[in-house]
């Protein structure tokens, strides 16, 4: 089975991202991602078994307290990814790097550069085949203020099915 591990945004922040990347879709027709608003912590990977997953964050949401984090103004991956930037705080940084800590004696969790401690903390908006639209579509979701307080307080595994993401389980600080 395919899983992700990802930090759902909620409230206005999560709103907003969600609504955005739905009119987005309306106006040119550029599909998003199928997950809710979120910021990645571990990317797609394959395991037939989670339990050692599951048990882990469990254990570690009960040793930790969410903390707080900023999602302000637009950035993008060339004219490939648009996204809005987080700013995590030193102790969300903290935990979230000992977060990865915690998941890399897992079997099947192997972190790159791109979803390890050295990521770049975003919420993605826009990133399905954006290229040639990428201008227009820049300029279009820059008219939008970006700027939300927001808290890391929830962990999720989201599994694949149907061709879909579904939430397998929400573990919260």
């Amino acid at each position: 089975m395919r899983y992700v591990l990802v930090s759902v945004v909620k409230n206005e922040a999560g709103n907003f991202n969600n609504n955005l990347r739905k009119d987005i879709f309306n106006k040119f027709k550029i599909k998003s991602s199928k997950l809710p608003a979120h910021f990645t912590i571990k990317s797609p990977f394959e395991a037939s078994n989670i339990i050692e997953l599951e048990n882990t964050l469990s254990e570690f949401v009960k040793k930790h307290k969410s903390q707080s984090y900023i999602i302000k103004e637009y950035d993008k991956f060339d004219n490939r990814v648009i996204f809005m930037k987080v700013f995590m705080s030193k102790e969300g940084k903290r935990i979230h790097d000992e977060l990865i800590d915690s998941l890399q004696d897992i079997s099947y969790i192997n972190f790159d550069k791109y979803d390890g401690k050295d990521k770049v903390f975003h919420v993605t908006i826009s990133s399905k085949n954006i290229k040639k639209n990428f201008f227009e579509l820049w300029h279009y979701i820059n008219q939008f203020p970006c700027d939300f307080k927001c808290s890391f307080d929830n962990i999720c595994i989201y599994k694949w099915l149907d061709n879909n993401w579904i939430l397998h389980k929400e573990y919260n600080f």
